[in-house]
């Protein structure tokens, strides 16, 4: 194969050049050697000081682009040089590949690229490498862009956990709901996951002062981590949070209730529902229970009441509306009624600071989604940063400094 070809197609400048190519049908692979001309020196990759000759040198071989079906590895001589300056004895910057990686930049690309649509393990099978391999090209490049993120203009955030593993294990996952982004995952959902959020959005030129809103969920390791965190932020619980704590006591009453009357038998879906989202089939079913007095039905009958709250025009309004609401949900005898009532009354502001705020972390939600989507394809992931690293590729809108 012509020599001159090979160099113009790997990007080639002097002082490297193509020395050999070996090509084997049998063994479907390509072999090319690049090495350096005599008398070369290079610059130094700690401070950019030029005129070092070569130390020393040592065989390395990089995977790049499969020529057509076949495999290919470029090999070559790696110069260390004594810089100039007084950095000492340094490895030599080489232009196909970043330091201490097995590929060429190409190739890493390609990875990239193919991490957004398929899994890990998949890419593996495809590219003929160890999966572990291919994580570490994505824990490199992930964590490489993270660090040139610019969050300075962030002022209202998001969190949210979602699940590892089965079991109590979980990640939190940190929004920009203005840009809608990912800024920061970490494992666990305490206090202290907060506070390193915040610590890293001030390693990325965010002043946690500046964020003036927050919405979660009505955890108290956040509500805590967020008090401590974010002194000016205002917190706003997200109304669809609220309204799972609504719809898990009417579900406790159908629960209890069922056990005295078989009419409520499969219908736990029928009360997660709003009526206009009632199937034709579900909605006579409905209509068949009425004439039953269930506490189910008076349980269900608040719920709906709960959410004209997010109809009112204006805080006050809202606030009137609620302590209405508040007054006949706890005078319902309703056990998981009152205690959820009684839930929303001790977050009583943050509920309220959504006519203000008007934010939700339905964004999260469908992010969570689609986190969960690429964690059942690849059918769950060995570790927590390999987890996280797939989030920052699915939503962190980073951006690579990789070839095209």
């Amino acid at each position: 194969m012509n020599q001159s070809t090979l160099e113009a197609a790997l990007g080639l400048t002097a002082p490297w050049k193509v020395t050999e190519d070996r090509f084997s049908v049998e063994e479907k692979r390509l072999d090319i050697t690049i090495d350096f001309e005599p008398g070369s020196t290079f610059s130094c990759p700690d401070c950019g000081a030029g005129g070092a000759k070569a130390y020393d040198t040592q065989e390395r071989t990089w995977r790049h682009l499969n020529f057509f079906q076949h495999e290919t590895y470029l090999h070559a001589r790696v110069p260390r040089v004594e810089c100039p300056q007084g950095c000492g004895i340094k490895t030599v910057e080489l232009p196909w590949t970043r330091s201490r990686s097995g590929f060429t930049a190409l190739f890493e690309a390609l990875i990239m690229i193919m991490a957004r649509e398929m899994p890990v393990a998949a890419i593996a099978a495809i590219v003929g490498e160890h999966d572990t391999r291919i994580w570490r090209v994505l824990h490199h490049h992930v964590e490489e862009a993270r660090r040139e993120a610019d969050f300075s203009e962030v002022r209202r955030v998001g969190m949210d956990e979602t699940a590892s593993r089965r079991g109590h294990n979980y990640i939190s996952l940190f929004f920009d709901l203005d840009m809608k982004r990912l800024l920061y995952g970490a494992e666990g959902r305490d206090q202290d996951t907060v506070s390193a959020f915040a610590l890293d959005l001030r390693a990325h030129g965010c002043d946690p002062d500046q964020v003036r809103q927050v919405c979660c969920d009505m955890w108290p390791a956040y509500i805590k981590g967020v008090n401590a965190s974010f002194p000016n932020a205002e917190i706003t619980f997200d109304r669809f949070h609220i309204m799972k704590i609504m719809n898990q006591a009417v579900d406790e009453v159908r629960r209890q209730e069922a056990t005295t009357t078989d009419v409520l038998k499969k219908t736990r879906y029928l009360w997660l529902k709003n009526p206009n989202n009632l199937t034709a089939k579900q909605r006579r079913k409905m209509d068949s229970l009425t004439g039953h007095n269930l506490k189910t039905a008076r349980a269900y009958q608040i719920r709906l009441t709960f959410q004209e709250l997010f109809k009112r025009p204006d805080r006050k309004a809202g606030e009137a509306f609620l302590k209405r609401w508040y007054f006949w949900a706890t005078h319902s005898r309703l056990e998981p009624i009152i205690q959820a009532a009684k839930t929303i009354k001790r977050h009583w502001e943050g509920v309220l600071n959504w006519f203000d705020s008007v934010i939700t972390i339905g964004l999260l939600e469908g992010f969570n989604s689609l986190i969960q989507a690429a964690k059942a394809r690849a059918r769950g992931y060995r570790t927590n940063r390999n987890l996280i690293t797939m989030a920052y590729l699915i939503a962190g809108q980073l951006k690579f400094n990789l070839p095209t």
